[in-house]
């Protein structure tokens, strides 16, 4: 079973393929746009159509959606940490253990939720899995930090090609295992799904490009605070590249499963610094917020053990 999720009349200048009108109207990734065409999920004047349809001033496109994507995903008075808000974004500070995104079986006490709950105005992006309003980008759950959050499908959609354009910067902090022999460097590794174990990523050839730069900016006991710049911004992309070069995150329960977890915190990882174009004002905006004090607490913990 199917219901409608948007139904709207393309207003354009020119002929262009339908794929790209839709993800520069919607905000959505071409990806995703492709993988509903291909589904047979989009029709335009009441037709079936193909990704490489030409769309046409006035052409009226409808999107369905399976019924098991269709849920009521409910406002929630969760408190949120915002680092700053207008009228046309959300930046806020999302502590470790807070899932981002309802997905199924798992459909409160989500970011989106209090989002919900907070405004009556967000951008009603969309993925293959879940309704997902607001979100430009996503954290895991056991991460910390900042995200941007739109409000309007404008605003979205000029975010998103800041990040695709690698003109948002994002820097994470985190502990590693180990010390390094260098203090900067590049991981350009690509990554894809591991074949067997679905929820990790894995270095693989032939896998999407995945640039990570790093800095180490500590090395205290057995372990290493870096500095970690997105290139790209894959699933796991930080997570699964320290894995890669030897030095899995401390905590992290997937990429670091045999590892001396000393702490009931979460992977130590944390979004400390976004900065992008606004997207109205063309102002540069720059925000910094420090990690939970879990962090501080575990390097003084390991400081007088040097070694």
């Amino acid at each position: 079973m199917t219901s409608v999720f948007k139904e709207l009349t393309l207003d354009l200048e020119k002929t262009e393929r339908l794929d790209k009108v839709l993800t520069a109207t919607l905000g959505i990734s071409r990806s995703t746009i492709q993988s509903w065409l291909k589904a047979g999920l989009v029709s335009v004047n009441g037709e079936v159509v193909k990704s490489n349809y030409k769309a046409q001033n006035g052409d009226v496109v409808t999107i369905l959606q399976k019924e098991e994507e269709a849920i009521t995903i409910q406002p929630e008075d969760i408190p949120l940490d915002i680092v700053y808000e207008d009228d046309s974004l959300i930046v806020v500070n999302k502590p470790s253990g807070m899932v981002v995104h309802p997905s199924k079986g798992h459909y409160s006490g989500t970011l989106v939720n209090a989002l919900l709950y907070h405004s009556n105005s967000l951008s009603d992006s969309t993925s293959e899995e879940i309704y997902r309003p607001g979100l430009v980008h996503r954290i895991d759950k056991d991460t910390s930090g900042l995200l941007v959050i739109a409000k309007n499908n404008d605003v979205h959609q000029k975010l998103a090609q800041q990040i695709s354009e690698n003109k948002m910067n994002r820097e994470y902090i985190a502990i590693v295992d180990g010390h390094f022999s260098h203090e900067t460097g590049v991981i350009d590794a690509p990554l894809s799904r591991h074949q067997t174990n679905r929820l990790k990523q894995v270095v693989e050839k032939g896998g999407k490009n995945a640039v990570t730069h790093f800095e180490v900016l500590d090395a205290f006991s057995d372990y290493s605070l870096v500095s970690c710049r997105l290139e790209t911004g894959r699933t796991h992309q930080i997570r699964a590249h320290m894995e890669f070069i030897k030095h899995p995150i401390v905590n992290d329960p997937l990429y670091h499963p045999k590892g001396k977890h000393a702490t009931e915190f979460g992977q130590f990882l944390h979004a400390r610094t976004l900065s992008f174009t606004h997207p109205v004002t063309g102002e540069t905006l720059n925000f910094h917020v420090e990690p939970p004090k879990e962090f501080e607490d575990f390097i003084q913990l390991h400081k007088g053990r040097f070694s």
